[in-house]
């Protein structure tokens, strides 16, 4: 890992093919770990109202995302310390284990254990998400929604078809004596160790501390006394250099910039809606369906929504490049509402619940990739991973909130109400993204890479 810290500063004519082979392989890693995090979410609600009780089924999801999010505070440390590839394998093999805890706990009948297993199953949702930003650090300014929903998107090949293997690993693991639904987890502590070993060797040069360099090239260094100035490249050992690694800089950083903060307002929000909605819609399904026919219906309805959430992300971020940001995350706002209102109205009628399920998927799509987008170009390159890392902290307590709340909300007064409170948390976000909201920079998108993390987001 030091040879990322050590190694030349690539020329200005190296940049293209460096951002092409980050995207190609974060492209294949995301297919990988996407299966891993999706076989587990697929089959995580129905293996908890098992081992725990329907009432605690929410908290399965809910482990999984507060495990995202707590993991996301050290995930960044490692990565304003010593780049992204070390960070996205911590996390990945943190999901790993967590996958592993799940299976045995299923085994010994441990309810604690089997939530701390969910819990630490969330470092590779964590991976997941983390992935997006590592497509925007050498990405022109004109193509960053795109570039960034393209790594969103390659989650989709991986993602769609999950659901439907979880029958295949439930079936093979019965074979080795393993409880029914805890063989789907063992596939995904798989996936993602494979995905951690992929970046671990191929993730070179780091594309983050390639940023950095850059920034810190353009960047004139202060002279020192004998007029001679510090060598070249010394600034990046430095901790401003390095940028905020705490969350409270980081929230500094935001608050000064209300791009910025429109962009975490969209993202967590946009997650609280479709968590809330999406971990109960398996436990709605299983009142209507028996259990031999329920774990292929849910497969088939969060492939739908998994793909309203993926598919067409390349779409989204061409449409934030070439709309703007704001447009865009109206736009998923209002394709969130309308997924609460046809999934609240459905009744137990599936054809509804998956056509609410896709529109669900879509919302979120418009308020991650223009979120993220918008987030990441609102703050200088040296505190890039510093606010990252706090937008998905506070995006999975706003996920893991709602799936906490949301097992207890369907027992108490059923399905139709949970849509309608999800449909009302996300209104607020429309006033802030309609206020005005100063441009990033002087020149907009004009500017190009050779001005990456140099000119300070307008407060």
């Amino acid at each position: 890992m030091a040879t990322d810290l050590t190694a030349p500063a690539p020329t200005r004519p190296d940049i293209a093919p460096i951002q092409r082979r980050t995207l190609r392989l974060l492209f294949c890693t995301q297919i990988i770990g996407g299966i891993g995090v999706t076989i587990g979410i697929s089959v995580g609600a129905l293996l908890a109202a098992r081992v725990a009780g329907t009432a605690l089924a929410g908290l399965a999801q809910s482990a999984g995302v507060v495990g995202a999010a707590l993991l996301a505070v050290p995930i960044t440390r490692i990565m304003a310390a010593r780049g992204r590839r070390p960070g996205l394998v911590t996390s990945y093999l943190t999901g790993a284990a967590g996958g592993v805890l799940v299976v045995v706990a299923t085994v010994a009948d441990l309810v604690p254990l089997f939530f701390l297993g969910m819990l630490l199953f969330g470092g590779g949702t964590a991976a997941n998400l983390q992935a997006r930003y590592s497509a925007v650090d050498l990405a022109e300014p004109a193509r960053r929604g795109r570039q960034l929903s393209l790594v969103v998107w390659a989650t989709t090949i991986g993602s769609v078809a999950a659901p439907n293997f979880a029958t295949l690993a439930d079936a093979t693991t019965r074979d080795w004596g393993l409880p029914p639904l805890a063989g789907p987890f063992a596939f995904s502590a798989a996936a993602f160790t494979l995905t951690a070993v992929v970046l671990l060797l191929l993730l070179r040069p780091d594309p983050l501390l390639t940023a950095r360099r850059l920034a810190a090239d353009d960047t004139p260094a202060a002279p020192t006394a004998d007029g001679s100035g510090p060598p070249r490249g010394a600034e990046l050992e430095s901790p401003a250099a390095r940028g905020p690694a705490g969350m409270r800089a980081a929230w500094q950083v935001v608050r000064e910039r209300p791009a910025a903060r429109l962009g975490i307002t969209a993202v967590a929000m946009g997650h609280l809606v479709m968590v809330a909605v999406m971990s109960m819609t398996p436990v709605r399904l299983g009142e209507s369906h028996s259990d031999a026919d329920v774990l292929r219906v849910v497969g088939i309805v969060l492939s739908l929504h998994i793909a309203g959430m993926y598919a067409l992300s390349p779409m989204v971020g061409w449409l934030t490049d070439r709309l703007g940001r704001r447009p865009v995350i109206l736009s998923g706002v209002a394709l969130l509402l309308a997924a609460c209102a046809v999934a609240g109205t459905a009744g137990h009628h599936t054809p509804l619940l998956s056509a609410g399920l896709i529109l669900l998927g879509l919302g979120w799509s418009g308020t991650m990739v223009a979120g993220s987008t918008l987030l990441s170009e609102s703050v200088p390159t040296a505190a890039r991973p510093g606010v990252q890392g706090l937008c998905d902290l506070v995006m999975g307590l706003a996920g893991a909130g709602a799936a906490a709340a949301s097992g207890f909300v369907l027992r108490a007064v059923g399905y139709p109400t949970l849509t309608l409170l999800a449909a009302i948390a996300v209104v607020p976000l429309v006033a802030l993204a309609l206020r005005p909201v100063p441009p990033t920079t002087p020149d907009g998108l004009r500017r190009s890479v050779d001005d990456i993390g140099r000119a300070p987001a307008s407060r």
